[in-house]
């Protein structure tokens, strides 16, 4: 039975969190930042000063969290992770309702957003600036619901601060995912039509609202068309054809694709420069600067525990537009052969031959984590010291408009070929890379697309696949791949076994370009046969590998692809019951007999 001890952790599910040994309920005390209604919120001013904590929540849009954001750790992107995920521990059959994280299921954040909202009342100055800042927290509050929507599906929906007294609303059941979906969207068209248009781009406007409107609506709508389970593929439609008007509306707002003609060089500009505030692509962004001691960690992103998959680096497309796996031998290609005449965004995403750190010397690849490092995010700076770095990060781009807009539309059946070329091609045009033509990728859809997203089958099924590919191309390692999968059900693969660089045999291998080898991979310190004929001062500087370490293998046994142990002692499987969702912490659902897991769990 339990206990009225237990109180507290009801409402930590529900709102707040508890002091280690407090006796008091928390919710009858003042909020620990002794903000009191009684003497705040009374002015504009209070209201801008409450919400600028906002921006430090989690979330997508969160501004304390962008490392983790601006990397696919969580996806078939990635060829290993050493630092260990939920999702991986899920897919490897790892996850159950007593052993996922109890934070997952934490309701700080919108006790602190519905606080705000719930004491408006005696606000005095310009109601549409009072209006501005509701549209800013109710901003937040439908992001908190976006990540929660994603997560479990099905959850309680609260507009109100909740009291120790409330123990209707305290142990209700969820609350189904087309209430939530729908409020989500009714808090974002507050904010869109509030939240002013004009100030800085560090903070919520109206086309940071805009996006994450489109954003939302993409994420919503395709869930709702692929998972007929839900039985909600009737309602589809409406999300989708808001995405197409909210993007739109950021289409004619004097944004543009931050182009000079340097191809990859522009592209990489977006992700290691020192000033976003100018940028026409930009559209909200995380300020970074030195004088102001406040920097980010995205130098982790480059050979510290995670490489980019052969999956994806097999994705770009040759400049011409092709597809790089319709080339002779394209599977049996090297590391330093893959790179040639392709997409220029791939050798600003995933490190090339030759790439220089301020070292000043070729950076070598790792055979251990695959062999294809990520340097998006990298920035070369010789004043960045170790794990410190100043470069503005962005939360939303123009970029990802363009794709939501090509996408929603390819969905409804409606994109036409000018569509494509006010998007997608304006996308590939920074890049130098070829245009998507419709009628031919209609004609003759990549196959290996088709393999990987049978759920396609749209009139539109070639041009729809050729946008999947540029999503993820152009949003590599920004965060979006995992819950892309999921919307598009194709979770399955987040199951197959990640692969790294082909490695044609044993022995030493050139990987820096300059036609000296630099690294060797053997079967074991004793076993150098393989380095025979190798000059004595090349071998001497060589960095070894050896299988019998158990950290990588090759798929071939002594060429083939590099893979990884644990894929075979504790192989994904994505089960598709259950794996689109999270368990809900088991302690939640004893204390709330209420509370019913998301389906499969």
């Amino acid at each position: 039975m339990l206990s009225r001890y237990y109180t507290p952790l009801v409402i930590v599910v529900l709102a707040i969190t508890i002091l280690t040994g407090c006796k008091k309920n928390f919710l009858e005390r003042e909020p620990q930042t002794s903000i009191n209604p009684k003497y705040f919120f009374k002015t504009t001013a209070d209201l801008e000063t409450y919400s600028n904590g906002f921006y430090e929540m989690t979330g997508m849009t969160a501004l304390n969290d962008v490392m983790e954001r601006k990397n696919d750790v969580f996806s078939d992107n990635l060829s290993v992770y050493l630092g260990g995920s939920e999702i991986d521990n899920m897919i490897r059959g790892k996850i159950s309702a007593t052993t996922v994280t109890p934070k997952s299921w934490n309701w700080e954040n919108l006790r602190r957003i519905n606080y705000m909202l719930n004491n408006l009342q005696d606000v005095q100055g310009d109601q549409a600036t009072v209006a501005h800042f509701t549209g800013i927290a109710r901003f937040y509050r439908a992001d908190f619901y976006f990540e929660m929507l994603k997560r479990y599906g099905d959850v309680p929906y609260y507009t109100t601060v909740l009291e120790a007294t409330d123990e209707a609303a305290l142990y209700k059941k969820q609350d189904p995912r087309a209430l939530v979906a729908d409020s989500i969207r009714a808090d974002l068209e507050y904010a869109v039509s509030h939240v002013k248009a004009d100030g800085t781009k560090s903070r919520i406007t109206k086309w940071a609202a805009l996006a994450m409107l489109s954003r939302f609506c993409l994420y919503e709508g395709t869930f709702r068309k692929y998972h007929d389970e839900l039985g909600l593929q009737a309602s589809a439609t409406p999300f989708l054809e808001r995405a197409v008007s909210a993007s739109k509306e950021i289409m004619s707002g004097g944004f543009s694709i931050y182009n000079t003609g340097k191809k990859g060089e522009d592209y990489q500009k977006i992700f290691t420069s020192a000033d976003l505030s100018s940028n026409k692509e930009i559209l909200f962004y995380r300020d970074f600067d030195q004088a102001l001691n406040r920097s980010n960690d995205t130098h982790y992103v480059f050979d510290w525990q995670w490489s980019i998959s052969k999956a994806m680096a097999d994705t770009y497309l040759m400049a011409d537009g092709t597809p790089f796996t319709s080339n002779p031998g394209w599977n049996t290609k090297t590391y330093t052969e893959v790179f040639n005449n392709r997409d220029p965004r791939m050798a600003v995403t995933i490190m090339p031959p030759g790439f220089s750190t301020t070292l000043g010397r070729p950076n070598l690849i790792r055979p251990t984590f695959g062999g294809y490092p990520q340097i998006k995010f990298y920035a070369i700076d010789p004043n960045t010291k170790v794990y410190t770095e100043y470069s503005d990060l962005p939360i939303f781009r123009y970029a990802e408009t363009l794709l939501i807009n090509a996408e929603a539309k390819a969905e409804l059946g409606s994109i036409t070929q000018g569509d494509l070329d006010q998007t997608i091609n304006l996308l590939r045009n920074r890049a130098g890379v070829s245009p998507l033509n419709m009628s031919l990728a209609n004609a003759t859809p990549d196959p290996v697309l088709v393999n990987m997203y049978p759920q396609v089958s749209s009139g539109n099924k070639g041009v729809l696949l050729e946008i999947r590919r540029e999503r993820n191309v152009e949003l590599a390692c920004e965060g979006f791949r995992y819950n892309d999968l999921l919307r598009w059900k194709a979770g399955k693969l987040l199951e197959r076994p990640t692969q790294g660089i082909y490695v044609s045999k044993l022995g030493a291998m050139d990987v820096t370009g300059d036609g000296v080898e630099d690294i060797a991979i053997l079967e074991s310190p004793e076993k150098t046969d393989p380095l025979a004929g190798v000059p004595a001062a090349v071998k001497a500087n060589l960095v070894m590998y050896y299988l019998n370490s158990n950290s990588f293998y090759l798929s071939n046994q002594t060429s083939g692809f590099i893979m990884f142990p644990e894929n075979v002692s504790t192989p994904r499987s994505f089960n598709e019951a259950k794996y689109y969702y999270f368990p809900i912490p088991f302690q939640q659902v004893l204390l709330n007999p209420k509370l019913v897991q998301p389906k499969g769990w």
